[in-house]
């Protein structure tokens, strides 16, 4: 007879994070789709699938190591001849999603899934606790022959580049998924790394329950010369000595048009100049644009200024 700990690598005495993460790598090394040269690959993820199935639950290992519940999470002969009075084990509560009446790859052939994925929570989870969920009708679509609610299908994340344009002000984006072509609003201020969640655009459950659902994951491509800092827009603005003294009047561009701002007279490096409600605009807020100076000294000599530098008297700017 076939031993659950055995099958997960693990002891009888193992922790409950230690069975989670031995059937974590177990899982990602035998999965089908990483194995499709393997024909045994699928049996034996199967076979890690169900042994998580009784040991990762709590209730049942405790039942499977007092012999109550077999390695399929059936009853055992003691059990099944009634000697608990019809307690709760006398019926197939316990049968794991290991059977073959689940019908092959539960995982639904999610090519190239990236099982380390932020999105979600544990993308194992779903299965091991789908056999918790029961139904007052089993007949009822999405839930399978046991009673229990068919597992979801697995969710899908792909990367979506935009521009820093379309982040800051919003767009409209045409993604296809699955053969169909999917407008995906950007709202304005939307930020690197930011993940929309499609519904049912996911795989399908090969259970009969819900399509898993794609989560797509925004990457905002760098501009030129804006900077966001929460609804802020960053400038960076470059001026010439001669404008940093004298003061000047500057078009500097927004992200909606162009407009002209007064550098004032002796403005130094990193002075900070807001132009209030011109940053980025959502329906509760409006951020600022906010230049800061930065004062560039001419690439070539200039004896002009040279001379004039020479007569000016030092100023004191340092105090160590």
């Amino acid at each position: 007879m076939k031993n659950l700990y055995d099958i997960l690598g693990v002891s009888k005495s193992a922790s409950d994070a230690e069975i989670k993460s031995a059937y974590r790598k177990l899982a990602r090394k035998y999965h089908p789709d990483l194995n499709k040269d393997d024909a045994t690959a699928a049996e034996k993820f199967k076979e890690i699938s169900g042994a998580y199935e009784v040991l990762g639950d709590k209730e049942k290992r405790q039942k499977y190591d007092a012999g109550e519940i077999d390695a399929d999470g059936k009853p055992t002969g003691f059990v099944a001849s009634g000697l608990c009075g019809g307690g709760p084990f006398g019926s197939n509560t316990y049968q794991s999603y290991s059977s073959s009446d689940m019908g092959g790859n539960p995982f639904g052939g999610a090519e190239g899934f990236d099982f380390s994925s932020i999105f979600g929570d544990d993308i194992f989870g779903a299965f091991s606790n789908a056999s918790k969920r029961r139904s007052r009708n089993s007949g009822a679509s999405g839930f399978n022959a046991y009673g229990g609610a068919a597992p979801k299908g697995l969710d899908v994340a792909m990367t979506l580049d935009i521009d820093f344009l379309d982040a800051a002000k919003g767009a409209t984006k045409v993604i296809r998924m699955d053969g169909k072509s999917i407008n995906l609003k950007i709202p304005a201020g939307t930020t690197e790394g930011q993940s929309f969640r499609l519904k049912g655009m996911g795989n399908p459950s090969v259970a009969g329950g819900q399509k898993g659902d794609a989560y797509i994951k925004v990457h905002i491509r760098p501009h030129p010369y804006f900077k966001a800092d929460g609804l802020n827009i960053l400038l960076d603005l470059p001026i010439s000595i001669k404008e940093a003294i004298l003061g000047a009047k500057i078009m500097v561009p927004t992200l909606k048009n162009s407009v002209k701002v007064t550098v004032p007279p002796y403005s130094s490096s990193d002075d900070k100049l807001r132009l209030s409600n011109m940053g980025i605009e959502t329906p509760l807020k409006k951020g600022d644009l906010i230049i800061t100076l930065k004062i560039k000294a001419p690439k070539h000599p200039d004896l002009a200024l040279e001379n004039t530098l020479n007569y000016m008297q030092d100023t004191p700017q340092r105090k160590f």
